[in-house]
């Protein structure tokens, strides 16, 4: 038999061997975790090569991404579809193993990590998913939920903020099938850490609410061990503070920063395999080392009971076992069209006039109790939000009460950034179409998750309310300016900013259907007016750009606008229309939809002959020349805010049907 130590060292020849022959990456965090990995996936990790999207395995993420070659060699030791070939291709243009673990693209790799602390975000939202589907669907007898998500992670993890988020609140929440394994080197970039992170770890886990275990990250029995305690305690999540070297096994370099992030050379690798004890050549696995890890018999073994565990439970409850399959695959409910179309005809018909943050919430009504898999929240803003339906059950509530943990709904406390991270954990994890709000402003603070969730194209759905100027007395450090367009810079990503009632719940059936990226929901604080539309025209909305008001014949002058800046541009259509005015009012509450339609379609929306045009939004307006035209106008907030009542504000900074008439009789003078 195979000893421990040599499945170890085979991490560490394959990681410096990849590194060394793409001449780019990061080989120490993947020597010094050899021995963790080797104990977690060869003890412990309940997955199927051959199946890496079975339901019940265990979700395994690398948060320090940089260390990518120590899953993409355990991966492909463990018998996935990742073979020597794509090992050599470490960081090569389209292959399987990219520089970071990026979901999509190597079988086995659950999340797109690399921006640290997030890897160890989204494993919260994992193990928060896991409990709560548990919650919902197992029953005495029949635990068809039951699987660990495990997490590697580093001293630059925990120095950034957004670890102290998620992991505050992961042991609030309970989430004892959480286990994270940190790896204590010392080490950064820059060096040793003495200088610039001497947190007590261990103390500030304890505080969390953690279960802390210390041991010797080389020292397998001890390791092992730490994990059995680790997987008992059901209601803690565990982290295991694990001493290493970094780069554990190179004579030279170990234990220094110059192993972080570069190759080790070539003089150093031969040393290396020296002091290993590793005879064998470049990206050489001898066939008694492969087989000692390969997985394949055992993953298919754990599936195919798990397999018929689930066909019993079918049989007990097949009404609970037909929708978990349907969620856990991420179809949408059968009847989903036609109860959308009616709510939204409903809507119409109701003509509400209200704030577009309150038509949200009467959207989550209308939609709600169609998708159970609908899950909730706020960054401690769920009043304001207006997130929190009928149909919403706490989380937090049953956290207090002791009480099931079948909730729908998280109170995710003033966290944006954790809050919108642990919602990609929980879409990644399946069986959940997650939604989170806070105000449009605070956007900022959770950016790089929603720039993950685009990378990814995953179903997140960020909620943003108070999404201008018209957020009023709070003065500009709460309304945003230059928030909107910016979302809108980032690929994969649909942003809506609807105008009414109806608009809302069209783009929040649009987020809820649109299963290759997230969407960004912008709403108003103030109230807007509803706008009568054909059903055709209710038709178009989903296409994120319409003509709401027309002329006979071709316009002279296009008005484009989003939002509540809708209104203000319809009265002033209807002005410009009454003094003999051929103009169009083309309403976008999505430019990303517009721009996937039809080039026709577009242009029976913008024709080309009509240059004359204006664009209306409450935002910085740069984005709008791509449709105005150099020759055009924009009418927009480019510059901060100030404190005064909204109304007060749209009329200082220009937002009235009279600026909007005076730009236009400007323009077709």
């Amino acid at each position: 038999m195979t000893d421990r130590k040599t499945l170890a060292n085979a991490i560490r020849v394959l990681a410096m061997d990849a590194v060394q022959q793409a001449n780019s990456g990061h080989p120490g965090a993947p020597m010094g975790m050899a021995d963790i990995a080797e104990v977690l996936f060869n003890d412990f990790l309940t997955h199927n090569p051959k199946n890496p999207d079975w339901i019940n395995r265990d979700r395994f993420v690398m948060s320090n991404g940089h260390g990518s070659m120590l899953p993409y060699a355990a991966l492909h030791l463990s018998g996935y579809d990742l073979s020597i070939d794509d090992l050599k291709q470490f960081r090569q243009l389209h292959s399987k193993t990219p520089g970071h673990p990026e979901y999509g693209y190597t079988p086995g790799i659950e999340t797109t990590t690399g921006p640290l602390g997030q890897g160890i975000a989204n494993a919260v939202g994992m193990a928060l998913a896991e409990k709560s589907l548990a919650a919902i669907y197992n029953k005495p007898g029949h635990d068809i939920v039951d699987h660990h998500s495990y997490v590697f992670l580093g001293d630059g993890c925990l120095m950034e903020g957004i670890s102290h988020e998620v992991c505050s609140l992961a042991g609030t929440l309970k989430l004892g099938k959480l286990i994270a394994i940190y790896d204590d080197n010392n080490i950064s970039i820059d060096g040793e850490v003495d200088g610039w992170f001497t947190d007590d770890t261990v103390k500030r886990f304890e505080a969390y609410n953690w279960q802390v275990l210390s041991v010797d990250g080389h020292d397998a029995d001890a390791l092992k061990a730490a994990l059995e305690q680790a997987q008992q305690n059901a209601e803690q999540p565990t982290i295991i503070c694990a001493k290493t070297v970094i780069g554990s096994g190179a004579p030279n370099k170990a234990g220094s920063h110059d192993c972080h992030g570069a190759p080790l050379g070539a003089d150093e690798i031969q040393a290396t395999r020296e002091a290993l004890g590793w005879t064998h050549g470049p990206f050489e696995i001898p066939a008694e080392i492969k087989n000692a890890w390969d997985a394949t018999i055992q993953g298919e073994e754990a599936e195919s009971n798990w397999n018929a565990q689930f066909a019993a439970y079918k049989k007990a409850y097949p009404e609970l076992a037909a929708e978990f399959e349907r969620r856990m695959s991420g179809d949408l409910p059968h009847n989903w069209n036609e109860s959308a179309d009616a709510f939204i005809a409903k809507v119409a018909a109701d003509a509400p006039e209200l704030a577009s943050r309150q038509a949200s919430k009467l959207a989550l009504e209308g939609f709600g109790p169609h998708l159970p898999e609908f899950f909730g929240g706020s960054a401690d803003l769920t009043p304001s939000n207006n997130t929190f339906w009928s149909g919403s059950k706490s989380i937090n509530e049953a956290v207090v009460n002791d009480t099931p943990y079948d909730g729908n709904y998280l109170s995710y406390g003033v966290r944006e950034f954790g809050m919108s991270a642990i919602m990609n954990g929980m879409a990644l994890h399946g069986g959940f179409i997650p939604y989170g709000a806070t105000f449009l402003m605070f956007s900022e603070y959770a950016r790089n998750a929603l720039r993950m969730a685009a990378l990814m194209k995953i179903r997140s759905i960020f909620v943003y309310t108070h999404d201008s100027i018209g957020v009023g007395e709070d003065g500009p450090t709460h309304q945003p300016v230059e928030q909107t367009p910016t979302l809108r810079l980032i690929p994969n990503m649909h942003v809506w900013r609807p105008c009414d009632a109806v608009e809302s719940a069209v783009s929040w059936r649009q987020a809820v259907e649109k299963i290759d990226g997230p969407s960004c929901l912008l709403f108003t604080r103030q109230g807007v007016k509803h706008q009568d539309r054909t059903e055709q025209q209710i038709a178009d909305i989903a296409k994120g750009g319409y003509v709401l008001a027309d002329c006979s014949g071709e316009p002279e002058l296009i008005i484009i606008a989003t939002g509540s800046e809708v209104g203000i541009s319809m009265e002033a259509t209807q002005a410009l229309k009454a003094q003999g005015k051929k103009v169009r009012l083309v309403s976008m509450p999505s430019a990303e939809r517009f721009e996937e339609q039809s080039a026709e379609y577009k242009a029976s929306v913008l024709p080309a002959q009509c240059d004359k045009r204006i664009a209306v939004e409450a935002a910085q307006g740069d984005f709008w020349y791509k449709y105005v035209g150099l020759n055009g106008r924009v009418i927009a907030q480019n510059t901060f805010g100030e404190s005064a009542p909204g109304n007060v504000l749209f009329k200082h900074f220009g937002f009235t049907v009279e600026h909007v008439i005076e730009q236009a009789n400007e323009l077709l003078a």
